[in-house]
């Protein structure tokens, strides 16, 4: 596999099961090659895939059947809760719309947290931590709580959280769905520029306006990617 490949689907297949045992169908035959330093976006209809299909590439969901190679190497048969850990704190970066901050602890708690879970003494993810806050313009909001924070400023923290282990990836899902205009600008800039340093991102957005910060746009619909590299309509 070329080395500017980081991540490569082959024939992914993903169904859920009801408790009456009938299978649900999600994902259909889906093939994907992601480049190193992509910012790529996933847009599609409501219910094509958009999410289970990151979820897929976070590690979170199993696949049914297919092959998935990250880096090229076979990560799609592994089943181990452990090394899957693995992989996410260190390779993987998370970024959701509704934050998932921990509401008692501060932001510098709130990002030092997956390098609590990669075994990071606590002075040197603490200072990490402080640091990406910094760059990310919340060295005044370090020790505030989310509660005590905008939403704009709560997914900066939620960024900057993806950020402390220094993965290889960042995956967002719709990283703008709750926040205002101006903030949703603001957070895409801050992915811009660490796509521009980089990073990999990959991103589920609906909203046009936001998908045109990416390199390219897959599109998909009823669990099957119907275009590689989707044109938004013009206005």
């Amino acid at each position: 596999m070329p080395e500017n490949i980081l991540i490569h689907l082959e024939n992914i297949h993903k169904s859920y099961f009801l408790s009456n045992g009938i299978e649900v169908p999600i994902l259909k035959g889906l093939d994907l090659t992601v480049n190193k330093g992509e910012f790529l976006v996933i847009m599609g209809e409501s219910g094509g895939g958009k999410s289970t299909l990151l979820n897929i590439l976070g590690c979170l969901h199993p696949l049914t059947s297919g092959s998935y190679h990250m880096k090229g190497e076979n990560i799609g048969t592994v089943r181990d809760d452990y090394t899957l850990a693995f992989i996410r704190n260190k390779l993987i970066g998370f970024v959701f719309q509704q934050f998932n901050l921990l509401s008692k602890s501060t932001a510098l708690k709130n990002v030092a947290l997956p390098a609590l879970y990669a075994g990071s003494p606590k002075h040197e993810r603490e200072e990490n931590a402080a640091k990406i806050l910094k760059s990310l313009g919340l060295e005044d909001r370090i020790h505030h709580k989310p509660t005590e924070l905008s939403g704009g400023q709560q997914q900066r923290v939620a960024i900057a959280r993806s950020l402390v282990n220094d993965p290889e990836i960042i995956l967002a899902d719709e990283p703008t769905g709750a926040l205002d205009t101006k903030s949703g600008k603001e957070v895409m800039k801050i992915f811009k520029d660490l796509n521009e340093k980089g990073k990999t991102i990959i991103m589920v957005t609906h909203e046009p306006a936001i998908a045109t910060y990416g390199d390219r746009i897959i599109f998909l619909r009823d669990g099957q990617i119907i275009d590689q590299d989707y044109k938004l309509p013009k206005l």
